[in-house]
Order: C-alpha cells, then structure tokens, then sequence
C-alpha cells in the first residue's frame, strides 16, 4: 500500500529515487520493476504500477472493443506508452525523456503515493490540482466521509 507525498528531484539523466520508505516493498512486492504510464484522467502526472497490478490494468483494457474512439485512446495512453523501469543500486529509476517531455517534468516533481500505485506529478502541475481541488466544489462527494 502506497501512501504520502514526497517532493522529488530529478537529476540530468532522468534518474528519480524512489523514496526510501518504499524501496522494500517495490523490491519484495513488485519484483523490483514498476511500469511507468500516462494518467489518462489528468495531464501533467504519470502512473507508476507495481508490474503485477500493471499487468491486470494492461489486460483489462486490451479487451476494450477497439472500434471505439474512447478506447483506442485509453490503450494508447495506457499500453502504448507503458514502459518497465527497473530500480537500481541506488533505488533509482529512470523516467523516459518522452514521458518527461509530455507532462513537463523538468527537475522537481511530487510522487503520490495512492494505494496501489503511485502518482508522478511534475511539481507545477501539482501545486495548480492541489490550488483547484481547494477552490472547487467538492459538494455530495463529500458528505458521506468523515474527514
């Protein structure tokens, strides 16, 4: 179970350590592989799944019908971008230049910790959702929690 927010760097190479609290469950639980794919729901942040969860997520949508437009944009967004990413020595893995490149991470970014996967979030982007989320009216969804 993944949970928390941890401001992240990351280096010239492309390179982002995954946070130390982390390193042994993504070693013990996901093989020591994550895969690494566009959010379809929200520009500026990235998917990271565990390759077993990534697995059932791929499967699910490869059975999508692909004569709908909704679909075929949902695989191509999901499958189509997903890359395995393996940590290193160091407890780093490398996010593709191409991913970088399509949400804007540069540097800084936010890794979300979301249950059963993570969120990879350039900082911008993140701080624009957090201000929105604040303004917007959350109105019934809300009223059943007990926050």
């Amino acid at each position: 179970m993944f949970q928390g927010e941890t401001a992240i760097t990351i280096d010239d190479k492309g390179r982002m350590a995954v946070p130390t609290a982390y390193r042994d469950q993504v070693v013990r639980d996901c093989g020591n592989h994550l895969v690494i794919t566009y959010n379809p729901f929200e520009a500026g942040s990235l998917y990271l799944y565990p390759l077993q969860k990534w697995q059932e997520i791929r499967d699910q949508v490869n059975k999508l019908p692909k004569g709908k437009r909704i679909n075929r944009a949902l695989q191509l967004k999901l499958v189509g971008a997903a890359s395995i990413v393996e940590l290193d020595g160091n407890g780093r893995i490398t996010v593709p230049a191409s991913h970088r490149a399509a949400i804007g991470i540069e540097k800084k970014a936010v890794l979300l910790g979301m249950g059963d996967k993570f969120e990879l979030w350039s900082e911008q982007a993140h701080h624009e959702q957090i201000r929105q989320t604040l303004v917007d009216d959350l109105g019934d969804e809300l009223l059943g929690l007990n926050l």
